[in-house]
This record gives C-alpha cells, structure tokens and sequence, in this order.
C-alpha cells in the first residue's frame, strides 16, 4: 500500500520561510517522478513544482526563484523549500508521486502566510 505523508506546514508572516517534507512508502521511489501540487479555497488544484528521477525539475512561473524542490532517494523523501512566502502562497499543499503503477497523493499540510 502506497503512503505519502507530509509534513512542515503551518502559519508564517510574509518573506519567511517553510520547508514541506513527503515521505513515501510502498512505490519504487528513486525511479517516481514526485512533485506538490496545491490547493487554494474555491480555487483549482495547481502544480507547484515536480522533480524527476533524473532530478530534472520544473516549477509554476508565480514561485520560481521562491521554492526549491529536492529528493532524497535513500530517505525516500522530497522537499519543497518555500522562501520569500507570500500571502497568496496560501494553501493546502499536497505530495504527488507518479511512478510505474499509478498516481498517488498525499492528505496535504496546510500553509498559511499571513500578511
């Protein structure tokens, strides 16, 4: 049974900082691509930035040079580093995997900057 579990949300004032952890049970990690996605109230589910097996990365154009998404393949982890946060970064955000047997999410974190 595949598990993704985040962690590291929570409330921070604007131009501060969050870094989201997902760790991952039940796939073949090092060879899923894994990526966050988020989810503003009344709002559509949006891709925040993914990263390949290769560590190819890709990020949406509003946090480029603000996050920084990472793995770690022995700890079966990746990151989302989220710096100079902003008001309207707020949002559930939720782990995303897409490996060889399907597509899996996370519950989310809630991250919440407030102004």
């Amino acid at each position: 049974q595949v598990h993704l579990v985040e962690s590291g949300g929570g409330l921070v004032q604007a131009g501060g900082s969050l870094r989201l952890s997902c760790a991952a049970s039940g796939i073949m990690f090092s060879i899923s691509t894994m990526g966050w996605y988020r989810q503003a109230p009344g709002k559509q589910r949006e891709a925040v930035a993914d990263i390949t097996s290769r560590g190819d990365t890709s990020y949406l154009d509003s946090v480029k040079g603000r996050f920084t998404i990472s793995r770690d393949n022995v700890k079966n982890t990746v990151y989302l580093q989220m710096n100079s946060l902003k008001p309207e970064d707020t949002s559930v955000y939720y782990c995303h995997a897409r490996g060889l047997a399907g597509i899996y999410w996370g519950q989310g974190t809630q991250v919440t900057v407030s102004s």
